[in-house]
């Protein structure tokens, strides 16, 4: 009789495999990966910061980390398509678990996110970071910036967040205009795709706004970011807002005349060759979704990116009980 798994977010011996559970039961680890703060012989630690104090217009994603993880589930069975592998048999992911701070002192909640990144990424350990509202990604770009040096920014999103901000206010809008000034991201060198919202300060960021994605076609959009890049390191951040709202209406600032899945999952997957040192996805906002679409777009997009940097390595895997 075949084996029935439950539960190994806490029961796996193995960091790689995939063991089918019912996608209706069990903990709800981002695709069953193993709960576990041990970073040993680990590759990627998928982490989540329920943060939502930044945002400007509907709250609710700190919940959306919540809210990827149990709609992986659905993912979770098998080798995806088109891939035709399992990247688990080939790298060696956990679930981290979530950033924890003091939200009592809101002061020290930006250092208590880069220091929870610097704890995985100084052990070796490439990061995907599941969100929370976009703020979260300047703290997360600080410490991948100390470790890596000026990176490339490759930002999905319907708002170019480079919003003028010279009085030190940080929000989720305004976060890559601080991570040019502070020298983290090399603006000439980076590229923010599906852009619909006017902003006249795009701080040397070259846009390949909606319009230019939907005239030009996903082959040319790869082709312009894969120039733009090169080979600097790059790090690669998506606002699921990037997402036309009838694809993703859980999110708290959506825009009109966006991108598909199909084709924001056809980019990330034509990114071969892109020397990404990490990850995350933000402004899932469970609340305001409708049967998972939004979070289960946002834990698709995370499989293409683990696919992605799992495509050319050989297989390991060793699955136990």
């Amino acid at each position: 009789m075949k084996s029935i798994y439950v539960d190994r977010a806490f029961s796996a011996e193995s960091l790689y495999g995939t063991a089918k559970e019912p996608v209706y039961s069990g903990a709800l680890s981002f695709m069953r990966r193993k709960y576990t703060k041990d970073l040993t012989g680990v590759d990627i630690a998928v982490t989540g910061v329920p943060l939502d104090t930044a945002t400007t217009n509907r709250p609710g994603a700190r919940f959306g980390p919540a809210g990827v993880r149990a709609a992986s589930v659905h993912l979770s069975w098998g080798p995806p398509a088109p891939w035709g592998f399992d990247p688990f048999d080939r790298l060696a992911v956990i679930d981290y678990g979530d950033c924890a701070w003091d939200h009592g002192r809101p002061e020290t909640i930006p250092q208590a996110i880069e220091t929870h990144a610097e704890t995985i990424i100084n052990n070796d350990v490439s990061m995907i970071t599941l969100g929370g509202d976009h703020f979260i990604t300047l703290p997360l770009i600080r410490a991948h910036a100390k470790k890596h040096g000026l990176l490339s920014l490759i930002h999905f999103d319907a708002h170019s967040d480079t919003w003028e901000c010279d009085d030190g206010r940080v929000d989720h809008g305004t976060m890559f205009w601080h991570a040019a000034k502070e020298g983290l991201v090399d603006p000439a060198r980076s590229v923010q795709i599906g852009i619909r919202t006017h902003n006249s300060d795009r701080m040397g960021f070259t846009w390949l706004d909606a319009p230019w994605v939907h005239e030009n076609g996903v082959v040319r959009t790869v082709e312009e970011i894969k120039r733009l890049v090169g080979t600097n390191k790059a790090y690669l951040t998506f606002d699921i807002d990037c997402l036309d709202p009838s694809f993703a209406p859980g999110t708290g600032t959506p825009v009109c005349g966006g991108l598909t899945t199909h084709q924001a999952q056809s980019i990330i997957r034509g990114l071969d060759g892109i020397d990404l040192v990490g990850m995350d996805i933000m402004e899932v906002a469970p609340a305001y979704d409708h049967a998972e679409i939004t979070s289960l777009a946002a834990a698709s997009i995370v499989l293409d990116y683990l696919c992605l940097t799992a495509r050319d390595l050989p297989s390991k895997v060793t699955l136990s009980k």
